[in-house]
């Protein structure tokens, strides 16, 4: 009916090529055009103005003689003040536009160690937009943005890669637990020494308390019984001493037998070992 009464419609986000006897005549706006066809007049075709996305993958290598799979996401669209270019000067935009983007990949990507193009995606793509904008222009369309999305390295790339990352963390999840281990170490010698410093602390004011006692029962002894010597009294607190070690060892439910020699005899031994190495103590300590 529209081809009939000689009118077309144009749609939203849309221009049309009109065209008088073959040659270019004018862009079509949206809305709604005459188009008197026994003029030579024709709609020869449509062109969107809407943003368009194209995805390209990449194959390429890398510096380090690593091959890669580069995925560059190009937004791009057709200008309303160019769509004449737009319309006659490229047969395939896409593949026009997969061209640059492949020879600015394979051009910068080759430069770049591996790690060095993962941290450098945003340079990447700004040498693309640059390359796109600059060629894309002639041709009426406009370089929206451009997005390097991915970069996909060899499976066997990639699983090598996540083991010297692993290998790496357990490298310092063992110096730590190693740290840690020293400073356990170092802490519970401190504390033995700490540990045994109080208990030789402890034993010395044992030993001192054991002869002030002494002192107090000789002094004591003396002054009470008269004719008495120092050494008698002596002899009778060791005697003493002797036979509450053997109740003691009696007494306790977990001692062994113990074979000692036993009577008067013995006693005087006893005291005359423990007199005779008190004063080869004492003497050495006047010597020295």
């Amino acid at each position: 009916m529209g081809g009939i009464l000689c009118c077309v419609q144009v749609d939203q986000s849309t221009v049309a090529i009109r065209e008088q006897f073959g040659k270019f005549d004018e862009v079509l706006e949206p809305g709604c055009h005459c188009l008197p066809w026994f003029l030579g007049k024709r709609l020869a075709g449509h062109l969107s103005l809407r943003l368009q996305q194209l995805d390209v993958r990449c194959e390429t290598k890398t510096k380090d003689n690593v091959f890669v799979n580069v995925v560059a996401s190009i937004q791009y669209r057709a200008l309303a003040d160019k769509a004449s270019d737009a319309f006659y000067k490229l047969t395939n935009t896409r593949s026009q536009i997969q061209a640059y983007v492949f020879d600015v990949i394979r051009a910068s990507v080759p430069k770049l160690n591996l790690d060095d193009a993962f941290e450098q995606k945003n340079e990447i793509a700004k040498a693309v937009e640059d390359e796109l904008e600059k060629a894309m222009s002639a041709y009426g369309y406009e370089i929206v943005q451009t997005l390097i999305v991915d970069i996909e390295p060899d499976e066997h790339v990639k699983r090598a890669m996540n083991e010297i990352n692993a290998a790496a963390r357990l490298r310092v999840a063992a110096n730590e637990k190693a740290e840690a281990e020293k400073i356990l170490q170092i802490k519970r010698a401190e504390g033995e020494a700490e540990s045994k410093h109080l208990s030789g602390l402890g034993i010395a004011r044992q030993r001192q308390a054991i002869v002030d006692g002494l002192r107090d029962s000789v002094l004591g002894f003396s002054v009470n019984v008269p004719g008495t010597t120092a050494k008698d009294v002596m002899d009778m607190v060791l005697v003493t001493q002797y036979f509450d070690t053997m109740k003691e060892i009696g007494a306790s439910s977990k001692s062994s037998a113990v074979f000692i020699p036993h009577g008067p005899g013995a006693v005087r031994d006893v005291a005359t070992q423990i007199r005779d190495g008190l004063l080869q103590a004492s003497t050495q300590d006047h010597l020295s």
